[in-house]
């Protein structure tokens, strides 16, 4: 009879067991496709091609340093990062990793997006823009002039692009998501270099205009902007290195040239992991703020509501 109770007993514990097991492989499963993952696409350029006419070169730069620099640090913080460098960040390679991005991006997930290299404003087309221009970044294969037949602007990337792409990856991730776009580039500015202590500045004075339009930059000297934000559309945070009719300088840390923004960023992140908090875009302004080399320039951000 006692052995019977024992069997009993036994069985029972057994049962619970194994649905305390079920109950807990159930969990993680559900758990696993619930969780967020954290994905970047990191693009730079320091080396751009140097064409017959020196009208249409970009002078060199420093946006694959900055690359180089983020690269690892978000990969140690559980980042799955995509980079393009140099001649491989193209018009056509930068295009296809951002439609990659958004095809491979789920409910949820951080996206983390850098963009280091020269910006330049391009002449509107459509309309949309108060003051008649487009805000472009400038890929590897992206010449400085309109020229008929020759180069007709077809590798610059506008802002209206982007703004395809980065609108398709914020519905994908949802209202759960988060989606940082960082912008270390201008469009103000000449592109030189000094001698012994050299400066190197992001950007061009000169607009992209087929009918030779002058650029004059529109003076708005706010640093803060609000982006209408959509149901269903995930938080968007975007950081440019400067306002629109300032330099952006790049800073010498260590023997090596960075863009300041990007530096700052990743200051930031050695000590501290990258959160949907955006607490910490206020101490990288403060701490950018607080370099004297960066006086002429303003940090700007740009939050949807």
């Amino acid at each position: 009879m006692n052995g019977f109770v024992v069997d009993q007993h036994y069985t029972a514990f057994r049962k619970r067991r194994l649905s305390i097991i079920i109950l807990s492989v159930m969990l993680s499963i559900i758990g696993s496709a619930n969780a967020q993952s954290k994905r970047a696409l990191l693009i730079g350029i320091s080396d751009y091609p140097t064409y017959p006419s020196s009208k249409q070169s970009w002078s060199q730069i420093h946006g694959a340093n900055d690359v180089e620099l983020l690269n690892p640090l978000l990969i140690s913080q559980k980042f799955s990062v995509m980079s393009l460098t140099n001649s491989n960040a193209t018009a056509s390679a930068i295009r296809k990793k951002l439609s990659k991005l958004a095809n491979d991006v789920e409910p949820g997930d951080m996206i983390y997006i850098h963009f280091s290299m020269h910006g330049q404003a391009v002449e509107d087309e459509n309309g949309d823009e108060e003051d008649g221009w487009d805000e472009a970044l400038v890929p590897y294969d992206a010449q400085r002039n309109y020229l008929k037949g020759q180069y007709e602007g077809e590798q610059h990337i506008l802002d209206d692009e982007i703004q395809v792409h980065i609108d398709t990856i914020r519905k994908k991730v949802g209202e759960k998501g988060c989606v940082y776009v960082i912008i270390d580039a201008c469009h103000a500015g000449t592109s030189y270099r000094g001698e012994e202590d050299s400066t190197f500045i992001r950007g061009t004075t000169s607009g992209f205009s087929k009918r030779g339009s002058l650029y004059l930059p529109r003076i708005d000297k706010r640093s803060s902007f609000n982006i209408p934000n959509k149901v269903g559309l995930s938080n968007l945070i975007m950081i440019e290195a400067c306002r629109s009719y300032e330099t952006n300088t790049e800073i010498k840390q260590n023997g090596k040239y960075y863009g300041s923004l990007s530096y700052y960023v990743y200051a930031y992140l050695l000590t501290s992991p990258l959160t949907s908090d955006i607490k910490w875009v206020e101490e990288v302004r403060k701490n950018m703020d607080r370099d004297s080399r960066l006086i002429k320039q303003h940090l700007v951000i740009e939050q949807s509501e």
